[in-house]
């Protein structure tokens, strides 16, 4: 078994040629394909707490193919897609060419998703595509106005663009790069790219001019406070990230004055029906050319150098990691 292992904490990863496949435990065994090379990963990899037990093969993405399982409703041959789970952070992830894992879980690949951009989509996809799914289940449509999108280059934000451009919505993106990034930005879809500074540098009012319905945040901090401060009555914020900091210096004003809801998403305790559900989505929405062009494949050796260029946001997009070289 080839695999990325992190023997302790504070150890630096290790690749291993031959890893101790004696390590993997779950009623599902896979042989695993492709992985994905998320912040998360990153941050295991530079040993940023994300690891909570040692030894850990990280990854929180898989895509892989069922050699073996104790579960009905698997088989042999089946193709199989896991998010989150814990895997990565408390249990064995994808980070290796074979894994076991709990069936809970686990989702069938849909035939219109090669395990390449399965593995594309990820976790940031699946993220994107629970905010897209909370925000519209909350009432928004197209008609309601601007939809914002904070973190804009990273993975779930590029994805988060694409579907709500393809669901008719008129999309702001906000990024740190405009320059480098705005085109890119604009052919996912968005309408309008704006500099984060605009809401990142510091609090503003409690409440400030209505210029979104509705918003799609991986920044937090004080980029959320703002992003809350400008959302138009009624409106909803689907936050799932930090990138800024988990701290929200906010009052409750746009909750109690304007009818405001902050919606969080948490894609590893996510349960199976709307997994499924989220994945269906993804792979009957999803403009597949889209996402190839937001999409850089690394081999498992290029992510442990790979991690820190996603710390230092030089990376935008998705990466696939083929475990297999």
């Amino acid at each position: 078994m080839r695999a990325i292992l992190i023997e302790s904490e504070g150890a630096s990863p290790r690749l291993l040629e031959d890893a101790d496949e004696s390590l993997l435990t779950g009623e599902v065994a896979l042989d695993v394909e492709c992985s994905s090379l998320n912040y998360k990963d990153a941050m295991a990899l530079a040993g940023k707490g994300i690891a909570r037990t040692h030894p850990l093969i990280p990854g929180i993405d898989l895509v892989g193919t069922v050699t073996e399982s104790a579960d009905a409703r698997f088989s042999p041959g089946d193709g199989v897609v896991l998010n989150g789970d814990g895997i990565g952070e408390s249990r064995h992830g994808g980070f290796a060419t074979r894994a076991r894992v709990r069936p809970d879980a686990l989702v069938h690949l849909r035939d219109a998703l090669t395990p390449q951009r399965a593995a594309a989509l990820g976790t940031a996809g699946f993220t994107a595509m629970l905010a897209v799914l909370r925000l519209e289940d909350a009432g928004l449509t197209p008609a309601d106005g601007d939809v914002l999108v904070t973190g804009a280059s990273g993975g779930a934000g590029s994805v988060a663009i694409a579907l709500l451009a393809g669901r008719g919505h008129r999309v702001i993106a906000s990024t740190g790069r405009v320059e480098e990034h705005g085109e890119y930005l604009r052919s996912l879809g968005a309408a309008e790219v704006v500099d984060r500074r605009e809401l990142s540098e510091e609090p503003g009012r409690p409440l400030q001019s209505q210029r979104f319905a509705a918003a799609v945040d991986g920044v937090g901090s004080t980029t959320l406070a703002n992003v809350l401060a400008q959302t138009a009555w009624g409106g909803t914020v689907a936050a799932f990230g930090l990138a800024q900091g988990p701290d929200l210096p906010a009052t409750v004003l746009p909750f109690i004055l304007r009818g405001v809801t902050l919606a969080g998403i948490n894609s590893v305790e996510c349960p199976l029906p709307l997994r499924e559900r989220a994945w269906a989505a993804l792979a009957s929405e999803l403009d597949l050319a889209l996402l190839d062009s937001m999409t850089t494949t690394i081999g498992l050796a290029g992510a442990i150098p790979a991690a820190q260029q996603v710390l230092a946001g030089q990376v935008r997009g998705r990466t696939v990691v083929e475990v297999g070289r």
